[in-house]
C-alpha cells in the first residue's frame, strides 16, 4: 500500500513537471513568434495618409458630433480648405500617400465631397445636402462659416464659391492617385448608390481607392462590390476579435484579409507581434494598417513632432495625420515631394 503511495506521488511530480515545461515551452513560443525583437527589420518609411487633403485644423476638447467645428479653427496657416480639390492637390504635393475625402448624396444622384451632413456650419446655405443639386452645391460659399477668434473675423468667407467638388472631378483630377472614401451615414442605399458609382471605374482603379463608414452601407457596397477594400466597425471587430484569439500562433484569420484597419495607438501594443510582426502578417494577407492617435475618436491624428515620437521606430505601415505639411517633412525629410 506504502508502495502504492509512493508510486502515485511520484507519478503526479512527473505530471507536474511535465505540464511546466509544456506551459513554458509554449509561453516561449509565443513570445518568439510575437517578438519583433526577433523579426526582420522593416523596410521601407511609413506611409502617409492626409485626412481631409490639407485642411485648417481646430481644437477638439470638449468636441461632439454636433460641434461645428469651423467656428474653432486655429488661426490659420495656409489657404486650403477642407475636402476641396486644392486642398487634396497641396496635401500629395506635401507628401501624402493617400487623402481621405467624405462624400455626402445629393438630391440628383451624384456624391458631393464634403463633410457635414448640413449645410449651416460651414457654408452660407441651409439644409442637408441630399435636398440640394450638385450645381446648388456649388453655388454656396463653403468658407463662410470659418473663425477663430469666436466670429470677429471670417478668413475665408466669400472664398469658397464654387470648391465643393462632386466624387467625379476628384477622382478626374487625380486619375492615378489613392483615396479614402468616408461614407457620413448608416444608410445601406447610400452603399448601394456608392458601389453604382465605383463598379463604372475600372478594377485596377478600384484598386487604388478604399471606402470606410456605418456597418449597413459598407455591407451593401461590399456585396455589390466584393474586390472593394472596406472598412466599418463590423468588419474592424470581425477582424481583430479573431486575431486576439488566434494570432499568437502566427495565423491570420480570413475575416482579416484584404481588408483595411484602423488602429489606435492605445491599442495597438495588445495586438499580437505589434508592431513588426503583425504589420509583415497583415501584409501577407492584402490588408492595409493605418495608425490612428490616442483612441482613435473624432479622427485624432499625428499632427505634430512630439506625436510621431509615440510611434514605434521600426513602424513602417501608414499614420493618419491632419497636419501633411508638418509631418511629411518630419517623416520623409523633405519640405516638398511634388511630383
Amino acid at each position: 500500500m506504502r508502495g502504492s503511495n509512493r508510486l502515485g506521488k511520484f507519478a503526479k511530480k512527473v505530471l507536474k513537471r511535465k505540464s511546466f515545461w509544456i506551459c513554458f515551452a509554449i509561453l516561449i513560443f509565443i513570445y518568439v513568434n510575437n517578438s519583433s525583437l526577433f523579426a526582420k527589420a522593416p523596410a521601407g518609411q511609413p506611409h502617409l495618409l492626409a485626412h481631409r487633403g490639407l485642411a485648417q485644423t481646430f481644437n477638439m476638447t470638449g468636441l461632439t458630433n454636433d460641434t461645428c467645428t469651423a467656428q474653432r479653427i486655429y488661426p490659420p496657416e495656409h489657404p486650403y480648405l477642407e475636402n476641396t480639390i486644392a486642398s487634396m492637390r497641396a496635401a500629395f504635393n506635401k507628401g501624402a500617400d493617400m487623402v481621405e475625402f467624405d462624400v455626402q448624396p445629393t438630391k440628383d444622384g451624384q456624391f458631393a465631397i464634403f463633410h457635414d451632413w448640413t449645410l449651416d456650419c460651414r457654408t452660407n446655405g441651409t439644409g442637408v445636402t441630399r435636398d440640394h443639386t450638385m450645381k446648388e452645391l456649388k453655388s454656396l460659399d463653403i468658407g463662410y462659416g470659418y473663425t477663430a477668434d469666436g466670429g470677429k473675423t471670417y478668413p475665408f468667407r466669400g472664398k469658397g464659391v464654387g470648391l465643393m467638388p462632386s466624387l467625379e472631378e476628384v477622382l478626374e483630377a487625380f486619375p492615378n492617385r489613392m483615396f479614402l472614401i468616408d461614407v457620413k451615414s448608416n444608410d445601406p442605399t447610400e452603399g448601394i448608390q456608392l458601389a453604382d458609382h465605383l463598379a463604372k471605374l475600372p478594377v485596377e482603379r478600384r484598386e487604388q481607392l478604399a471606402v470606410y463608414g456605418g456597418d449597413e452601407p459598407i455591407a451593401a457596397l461590399k456585396k455589390k462590390l466584393p474586390d472593394m477594400r472596406v472598412m466599418s466597425k463590423a468588419t474592424e471587430k470581425g477582424c481583430l476579435l479573431r486575431y486576439l484569439a488566434i494570432g499568437w500562433t502566427g495565423v491570420v484569420p480570413e475575416a482579416c484579409e484584404k481588408t483595411e484597419l484602423h488602429i489606435p495607438e492605445k491599442f495597438a501594443p495588445l495586438l499580437w507581434g505589434w508592431p513588426t510582426r503583425f504589420l509583415d502578417r497583415m501584409d501577407q494577407a492584402g490588408t492595409r494598417v493605418i495608425l490612428v492617435a490616442g483612441s482613435g475618436d473624432f479622427s485624432r491624428g499625428f499632427d505634430t513632432a512630439g506625436d510621431l515620437k509615440r510611434i514605434p521606430p521600426d513602424y513602417n505601415g501608414w499614420i493618419w495625420t491632419n497636419r501633411i505639411d508638418r509631418i511629411a517633412p518630419l517623416v520623409k525629410g523633405k519640405k516638398d515631394v511634388a511630383k
